[in-house]
């Protein structure tokens, strides 16, 4: 994982949010994942777009496995109370019935309430490495 060495102690922390995430959504760990989604979240993945309820039951039916990430790159931009990180990812991943590996930049979008909720996530697929 690509991080600056000028990061701020804030950036650092979304980060850290987001490589949780990721632990969270291989382990299906859908307590901590409903916690740190906000009720209005999107998902955007390839053609189709998911509300939290509906993100969550993909991970708890198994409609995607998510196996291994391999943050390749990651950037954060802090705009007052938002945070927009950039992941470019190789993710290994089971759907439906499958497993597949993509490239990914995943633009994740998270909002400070009483604590850092994760509002938007959307996989762009890349085409080359």
């Amino acid at each position: 994982m690509l991080v600056k060495r000028n990061d701020t102690k804030m950036e650092q922390t979304i980060m850290e949010i987001s490589k949780n995430k990721w632990d969270w959504m291989i382990e299906r760990q859908l307590d901590d994942l409903s916690g740190l989604f906000h009720e209005k979240a999107v998902f955007v993945h390839m053609g189709a777009t998911l509300s939290k309820n509906e993100e969550i039951d993909v991970i708890k039916n198994g409609s995607i496995v998510y196996k291994h990430v391999d943050i390749q790159e990651t950037s954060v931009q802090l705009i007052d109370k938002t945070a927009i990180l950039l992941n470019k990812v190789c993710l290994v991943a089971v759907v439906g019935g499958n497993e597949v590996t993509n490239l990914f930049v995943v633009t994740e979008v998270y909002v400070q309430e009483d604590q850092w909720k994760l509002a938007s996530m959307s996989f762009t697929k890349l085409l080359a490495p």
